[in-house]
This record gives structure tokens, C-alpha cells and sequence, in this order.
């Protein structure tokens, strides 16, 4: 019987000579690309490869097929896109760089109701324009900075196929995913669109989760997951969206070598038969705590010429345990700074990427930091903060003030090196539901401008409380009041101040960073009813 590839290609990491290919199949098969292979693992009933591609030449476009044992499945037949291609970095483009990024993008539906509500996907929109363009004009790299699927918050069909399968309601509810079979239903629903299938396939693409790729407000703090612990189904819940997570997101993330020495992915290969107990002990560390550290890191780093990626985890990273509040644990974190202060007379730009955002609207941000004070403290006015921590989300950089300061300062660092240095810091972010740029000031000066990017959401609704909260919290005599009530409720001075130069902005959005040499700008564009996107944004992020 034919093999069938049920999803992918998904083109990963490139470098100048490699390049990491993913696919999943119905049935075990040597995977073919490019005159490279890699033989499918297994977990529970699912196959799927990462073929590396090596000996590639920089600075080239190169076609490529997947054949499986033997027999070409993509493209597909009388497929409508052009070829997909592996497009290599090298000297000639060094300083060159374009970068498209958003998050939160929720699937169609095939409800129009619903997805006349959610609007046109600003990433299928994408798609299909670069159809008609040149190579050279394609970007470099897609960053998805989180909630790619959403497990809690299912779609009609999702739920109908639920339904005949909760026989307990009590241990597995109706209305969430729970075993790591329903999750692969998510991700071939979500990657499955045509559109976005082709554009994966043929831009190299760089991942992170956030909360909706495990569940809304996913370790907001140590009460959330003690409580969540409690529920009979989520030992089950999490060890499923952690193993598909690593599967289907985080071992693309790698390079050829980093994988050679990836203990996990090497044991995975070795594995005869289902390798699902490997995945489940991989899970149980990278969610639990150990002397204040987590057993995983899903955070990476990526060179891409004169520039440099690195991925910040800020969701599943988090330390919340034995009255720690931090973002990342104190190793994650070292890791973040030595990568990102590592060669920097050699970088021109620096991004940094977190799901979630550094610089909020500041009286959004300061509500925060207050509210995470009274969190901490005992009896009924923690517990009352602990509660609205919760219900409004009051989990972002802010409401974790060591870990907010110890990022600040860290780039502060880098900004602040006028010798060497890049000329940008970007921070791109997602999760808030409203696009925006945000300049960072320092009371020192810095050599290089810093930048907060937030493009959200790529394809959601947006609730109707949200534009008027945002707006509020951008108004500077907000930031004020907000400032002084801070201060006073013992929030530290902060290093630096920011302002907004665009936005709020809302709606479904894709942004886009061009890097040249040592000038940098933004854009952010949106889908008209004709589904052609239009710049509603344009920024100089070096002026």
C-alpha cells in the first residue's frame, strides 16, 4: 500500500549549507529529500520525520520533492503553487534580512458565522500574494510567536468528534483536547490549509507555544497549576501537548548538529516501535521543577547573517514553585544572556522573540506589578489578588518584576554598547490581541534603538472589552496615574521609559521586520474584503 503524507512538507531550520525538512505519514516510510533520508519514528499511531539536508550551497534557491519510499507525494499532483524551494543564507546577503511574524492564529471553521466573525487570516492572505512574487522577495523567515493551535477552545467539528469519545466527562471533558491523538487532529486542521501548508513548506519557519497550545493561562502561577494539577485529566492533558509540542514544533526549531546532540531526539530515533514513554518522560520534565529549574529548554537561537534570533520561552519556562515568581529559571536564563551577548561587534541587529510582551502599555504593565505584590502576600488580600491575576490575565513580563528588570537590564546592555554593537534590539511578541510599536528610552542613552514588535492576532476575533482597555492603557496621563499609584505601592523606578508610535492596532494583522545593513523598519498590514493585504503601518525602527 501507498504511503501518504498526511502533513508537511514543513521547511525549518536553514543555515547556509542545511536545511531541516518535517513531515508526518500514515504508515512508517524512508523519508527522501534531496538525495538525503531519514526513516519515520513512531508515537502511538502516528510517523513523522525531520530529514536534515546537508552540503547545500549558500546564497542558491534550490527545488525540491519529498518522496516517500521511493515514490514522490509532493508537490502534489496539479498542485497550484509554485515549487517549493530551500532558499540557503550566505556572504551575500549577510547583512539582508526579512522577517514576517505574528501570533494567535485560529483555523477556519467551515461555520460562517464564525468565520465571518474571525475575519480574513492575514497569513493565508500572505500566502497566496507570494505566490505571484519573485524569490528574492520572499522573506527569510516565519516566526510564529505562539497559540499555532488551540486546545481549549475548540471548533464545532472539533467538539462533535469529541463528543463520541468522552464516555467519562469527569476525567476527560468534552469541550478540550486531552490525548496526544486529539492534538494531532489540531495541528493537521490548523497546518492542513492549503495556502498555509505551501508557505510552510518553502519558508523557513521558527516556533514558540504560548497558554492556548496547552490551555488558557497556562502557568499564570504556582495556585493556577496546583489547582489544574487537581483535575483528573491533566496529567494526561499536559504530558500530550508537551510531547506534540516537541514533535511537531520545537525539534524543527533545531539545527542538524544541535540535533546530533539532542539526548532526546537520538533515543527517539533509536527507539524500535512507539517511542511514546520516551515522550512521556520528556514531558514530565520539561513540566516539572527541580531545584528551581525546569528539566527541558525550548528557548533557541538562530544566526541568519549579520542578525540574530533568539526564542525566549516564556510560557512553559516559568519557576512558580516554593514562592519563586520568575519567568524563566536563573540557568534559562544565563543561557538567554550569554547567547545573546555572544559576538555582538559582529551583529547589526539583535531580535529577541517572546510569545509574550517585554514593554506593555505601561498602566496595563504597572497594574501588573502591583497586582503580582499583592499576590504575594498571606490571607484574603492575596488571595483576592490571586484571583484577579487570574481572571484578567495579569500574567505577562510585568506581573514577573525580577524577570522583567533582569531582561530590561540585559538590554539595556546591549543597547548601551556604543563601540561594538548591533544598531537594533527588536523584541517581537504577540498574545494581547492588538498590534503596536513601542520605543524604549533610557535615561543613560543607548547606541542602539530598542524596539517592542507586538502582531496580534494573525487570524481571531477580537473581544469588544479589549479595544477600549488597550486604548486606556497607551494614554500617557494613564501612564502617569498609574506611574505614581505604582510607586507607591512599592513598584522599583524602572530603567527606562517607552511610548507608542503605532497603534493600538486591531484586526487581523502579519507584520514584517526588513533588516538592511544597518537600517531597520516595520510594517504591519492588514486583509481587505478582496483578501489583498494592505500596509496600514510603515515605521523607520533607525531614524
Amino acid at each position: 500500500m501507498r504511503v501518504r503524507l498526511l502533513l508537511g512538507p514543513v521547511l525549518r531550520h536553514v543555515g547556509e549549507t542545511t536545511a531541516m525538512v518535517w513531515v508526518q505519514t500514515d504508515e512508517p516510510a524512508q523519508v527522501h529529500v534531496l538525495g538525503h533520508s531519514a526513516r519515520t519514528f513512531q508515537v502511538q499511531d502516528h510517523h513523522y520525520a525531520l530529514v536534515p539536508v546537508q552540503g547545500l550551497t549558500p546564497d542558491t534557491v534550490t527545488e525540491y520533492q519529498v518522496l516517500l519510499n521511493g515514490v514522490q507525494v509532493w508537490p502534489e499532483p496539479d498542485s497550484a503553487f509554485p515549487p517549493s524551494v530551500i532558499r540557503t543564507r550566505g556572504p551575500a546577503a549577510s547583512d539582508q534580512l526579512r522577517v514576517i511574524f505574528g501570533s494567535c492564529r485560529y483555523p477556519k471553521t467551515g461555520v460562517a458565522k464564525i468565520d465571518d466573525k474571525l475575519g480574513l487570516d492575514a497569513l493565508d492572505c500572505y500566502a497566496a500574494r507570494l505566490t505571484s512574487l519573485p524569490h528574492e522577495q520572499w522573506p527569510d523567515v516565519l516566526i510564529l510567536l505562539g497559540d499555532q493551535v488551540y486546545a481549549d477552545e475548540l471548533t464545532p467539528e472539533a467538539r462533535r468528534q469529541l463528543t463520541g469519545r468522552r464516555t467519562n466527562k469527569k476525567k476527560r471533558p468534552p469541550d478540550e483536547v486531552v490525548s496526544f491523538g486529539e492534538y494531532v487532529g489540531l495541528y493537521q486542521h490548523t497546518w492542513g490549509d492549503p495556502e498555509i501548508r505551501w508557505v510552510m513548506s518553502t519558508v523557513p519557519t521558527a516556533m514558540i507555544f504560548d497558554d492556548h497550545d496547552i490551555r488558557d493561562d497556562w502557568n499564570t502561577s504556582a495556585a493556577w497549576r496546583a489547582s489544574v494539577n487537581a483535575k483528573p485529566w491533566w496529567r494526561d492533558r499536559i504530558r500530550s501537548g508537551l510531547s506534540s509540542y516537541w514533535v511537531y514544533q520545537h525539534i524543527g526549531n533545531l539545527s542538524p548538529q544541535q540535533l546530533e546532540q539532542d539526548e532526546d531526539y537520538q533515543n527517539v530515533l533509536a527507539a524500535a516501535g512507539d517511542c511514546w514513554p520516551l515522550l512521556v518522560d520528556l514531558a514530565d520534565r520539561a513540566d516539572h521543577e527541580v531545584d528551581g529549574e525546569k528539566g527541558l529548554r525550548f528557548s533557541f537561537r538562530w544566526d541568519l547573517g549579520r542578525s540574530r534570533l533568539i526564542m525566549i520561552d516564556s510560557r512553559n519556562a516559568r519557576i512558580l514553585e516554593g514562592g519563586s515568581r520568575k519567568m524563566l529559571g536563573d540557568r534559562e536564563f544565563s543561557w538567554v544572556e550569554k547567547h545573546v551577548k555572544e559576538g555582538l561587534e559582529d551583529l547589526d541587529h539583535l531580535i529577541l522573540a517572546s510569545s509574550l510582551p517585554w514593554l506593555l502599555p505601561p498602566a496595563i504593565g504597572d497594574m501588573q506589578t502591583v497586582n503580582e505584590f499583592a499576590a504575594n502576600r498571606s490571607g484574603l488580600r492575596g488571595a483576592v489578588a490571586e484571583k484577579i491575576r487570574q481572571t484578567v490575565d495579569f500574567e505577562h513580563w510585568p506581573a514577573f518584576l525580577n524577570s522583567f528588570l533582569r531582561l530590561s537590564e540585559l538590554i539595556i546592555d546591549v543597547a548601551g554598547n556604543s563601540q561594538h554593537g548591533p544598531a537594533t534590539v527588536s523584541v517581537l511578541s504577540g498574545d494581547v490581541h492588538h498590534s503596536y510599536v513601542a520605543r524604549a528610552d533610557f535615561a543613560a542613552g543607548s547606541a542602539a534603538r530598542v524596539h517592542q514588535l507586538v502582531c496580534s492576532p494573525v487570524h481571531n476575533y477580537v473581544p469588544f472589552f479589549v479595544k477600549p482597555v488597550f486604548k486606556l492603557g497607551w494614554s500617557p496621563r494613564a501612564a502617569r496615574v498609574a506611574r505614581r499609584w505604582a510607586r507607591r505601592h512599592g513598584a522599583p523606578a524602572l530603567p527606562m521609559s517607552w511610548r507608542n508610535l503605532s497603534g493600538p492596532l486591531f484586526g487581523n494583522t502579519i507584520a514584517t521586520l526588513q533588516l538592511a545593513g544597518r537600517g531597520a523598519r516595520v510594517i504591519f498590514e492588514q486583509p481587505r474584503e478582496d483578501s489583498e493585504l494592505v500596509a496600514v503601518t510603515e515605521i523607520s525602527l533607525t531614524d
